[in-house]
């Protein structure tokens, strides 16, 4: 009787355990015709059975369905996201119950090639076909001008292949023009320790964050130091290197830097802008002018270059007035004269360089004040008026009382 008994309990294991490959194998079959959420009915209640579930074949067909209906989603929302991070996960979860073997059965399904242009019926729903779909999707995100989603399925390609610097650097950087600034750092810091890549554009762009956005010229250096280190030769990072000087008032080692990088690039226009201001600092406003004229001889278009050429020049005018205004009754007699009209020529010099400046930068209201104020200075009654409709145009007719 006991040989009975125990005979009707195998029987019963032996039929419970063959329906639920049974469900398996409906799920598989509905997956290929396409019914995709019957597949996944049946899947998950076979993920939750103790005869199935620890199959990684198991966790494997739930990844390719996903895969499946991942792709078929021409949405591009969030929900389609994190369709494709749970087929992700479910890989993954094949991956480890097989011991991680790529070479092996499970590993072999997880990691097959897809060929392009494959019909869909012989397409693998492997990790390869979630990767091509995931960008797919990613580049008619752009397309259509929307960044965030273009951010988050370059993101998710990130996940599925860490090793794909082109889906880490365009996450990266679409992050950071949408003021993501945490998730571009942590892209751009990863893609600099890839020993073969070209990484000086994310060292540029690293080195902004750290700089502009979280204001640490400190950190910001190291990086510089590093990215100089890895390209020696590269004129744009010495340039940041005498900036993060500055802004860490390292005066000194920042007047080195530059006469340096001078010494091998002697018409770059930001480096000649930045010495100028160190011997400015210093209180060399003659040497500063020299060099300032030098940035825009360089590159006429350089908008900082005519500004600070400009601005040297009215500064050197107010220092002659204010000398004027400290002469004694007899002094002023003889002197007034002549300061006046050299003051008056650094003025008239001052014109040109900030007529250059508004030209690059025609709603510059800043600019307009100052050509405004300097045509008065100078009698230039056309002039005056030009400007003062350009600023009320600008401010309004009593943009003087504001």
């Amino acid at each position: 009787m006991k040989k009975v008994i125990l005979s009707l309990a195998l029987v019963a294991i032996a039929t419970g355990a063959f329906a639920q490959k049974k469900v398996v194998s409906s799920a598989e079959k509905n997956f290929k015709k396409g019914d995709l959420e019957i597949a996944l009915t049946e899947i998950d209640a076979a993920l939750e059975n103790p005869e199935t579930k620890d199959n990684p074949e198991t966790p494997l067909l739930k990844a390719r369905i996903l895969t499946k209906k991942f792709g078929l989603d021409s949405t591009n929302v969030m929900s389609t996201v994190e369709t494709g991070r749970s087929a992700l996960a479910q890989f993954t979860k094949a991956m480890e119950m097989s011991g991680n073997d790529k070479e092996g059965k499970i590993g072999k399904e997880v990691y097959k090639e897809e060929i392009p242009d494959l019909p869909e019926n012989f397409k693998p729903y492997s990790m390869s076909t979630l990767k091509n779909e995931t960008f797919n999707k990613a580049a008619v995100s752009y397309e259509n001008e929307d960044m965030e989603m273009a951010y988050e399925f370059f993101n998710l390609m990130t996940e599925i292949d860490p090793t794909d610097t082109s889906s880490a650097f365009n996450t990266a950087f679409i992050a950071n023009d949408l003021g993501k600034f945490e998730e571009a750092k942590k892209q751009f810091k990863k893609l600099i320790e890839v020993k073969e890549y070209n990484k000086l554009s994310s060292y540029y762009l690293l080195i902004q964050i750290i700089s502009a956005e979280d204001k640490d010229p400190e950190e910001a250096y190291k990086y510089v130091t590093r990215a100089r280190a890895d390209y020696p030769e590269d004129k744009t990072l010495s340039e940041f290197e005498v900036q993060l000087l500055l802004q860490m008032n390292k005066m000194d080692e920042a007047m080195a830097s530059v006469k340096a990088a001078l010494a091998s690039d002697p018409n770059n226009a930001g480096l000649l802008l930045r010495y100028g201001y160190l011997l400015e600092q210093s209180g060399d406003m003659d040497g500063a002018l020299v060099e300032y004229k030098k940035s825009v001889v360089a590159d006429p278009n350089f908008f900082e270059g005519n500004y600070y050429t400009g601005a040297i020049f009215l500064e050197q005018a107010k220092t002659i007035l204010g000398k004027i205004n400290d002469l004694s009754d007899d002094e002023w007699e003889k002197n007034a004269p002549t300061m006046t009209k050299q003051a008056e020529g650094l003025y008239a010099e001052a014109v040109p360089y900030f007529e250059k400046g508004l030209s690059l930068r025609p709603e510059n209201v800043e600019i307009m004040e100052i050509l405004y104020n300097v045509h008065v200075r100078l009698k230039n009654t056309a002039e005056v008026e030009k400007y003062n409709k350009m600023l009320v145009a600008k401010l309004g007719a009593d943009w003087m009382e504001k």
